[in-house]
């Protein structure tokens, strides 16, 4: 049984044909989907999607970096009321993201540390977008922990060297493996069997990144499946052990089990 814990159902992408993706996906046995926020605009189609599918689908509440605008503080409000609702099962996707607007790093660092903080005092894990930012990202969690605030959860879309990887599982953070690891220029499967596994999750990132050989297309829910093969292979272990250990990590970490 086969975990996403990482994938945009709702996106505009998905509008035409999600039902079919999603049984599609479960023949495969995907049989879980996490889906992160990105701003206030989505949590309607989120929560449809929730109530269609039920405890099959899992809803976050978060700021996406890239999303942190002007109008930053009446997004966070959005997020702090979703919050309270109590349905949300981590914060995220929230962290800093320096690839499309640098400029934009003091902004992001307070929507991040902020929601941190709520992850901290609402007992939830945290589910992190990082792009061109790991020291940045890290150094956040590093000032935030010595000052008493501790936060677990995944960093999703990992896409950084060894060391980076361990100095994310030292912050109580699980890596967010997915179409990247496939990628011939990927090189996170030249390191990755020495990452014990228990510290490995699953994830499309849908309908973003998809695996080989369908790179630059739509990624679709049923692609974890490619991503499950390449992982087992660096492992050399079985599918089945793969997606069982990392299906157990994810609802660990989601407080599901």
């Amino acid at each position: 049984m086969l975990t996403d814990t990482h994938i945009h159902l709702y996106s505009e992408e998905f509008a035409e044909d999600v039902h079919d993706l999603i049984a599609h996906a479960r023949e495969l046995g995907v049989e879980r989907f996490f889906l992160p926020a990105i701003d206030a605009e989505y949590y309607p189609a989120m929560k449809a999607l929730k109530e269609q599918y039920g405890d099959r689908i899992f809803l976050m509440a978060g700021l996406h970096p890239t999303h942190v605008k002007d109008d930053v503080d009446y997004q966070l409000g959005v997020v702090e009321k979703e919050l309270a609702q109590g349905y949300a099962v981590a914060v995220g996707e929230i962290g800093i993201d320096l690839y499309w607007d640098p400029s934009t790093l003091e902004v992001q660092r307070y929507a991040f540390e902020q929601q941190i903080k709520w992850a901290s005092q609402l007992n939830l894990p945290i589910v992190i977008h990082c792009r061109e930012a790991f020291d940045q990202v890290f150094e956040t969690l590093e000032s935030l922990r010595a000052d008493g605030i501790k936060v677990s959860g995944i960093l999703h879309c990992f896409t950084g060297t060894l060391e980076q990887a361990r100095r994310a599982i030292a912050l109580d953070l699980a890596l967010g493996i997915g179409g990247v690891v496939t990628f011939k220029n990927g090189q996170i499967d030249q390191f990755l069997a020495q990452i014990d596994l228990r510290h490995i999750v699953l994830e499309t990132d849908a309908p973003y990144l998809a695996p080989a050989p369908y790179r630059g297309k739509r990624n679709k829910p049923a692609y974890l499946y490619q991503v499950l093969q390449k992982v087992a292979l660096c492992y050399s272990l079985s599918e089945e052990e793969v997606a069982l250990r990392t299906t157990e990590t994810a609802l660990r970490i989601f407080k599901q089990l």
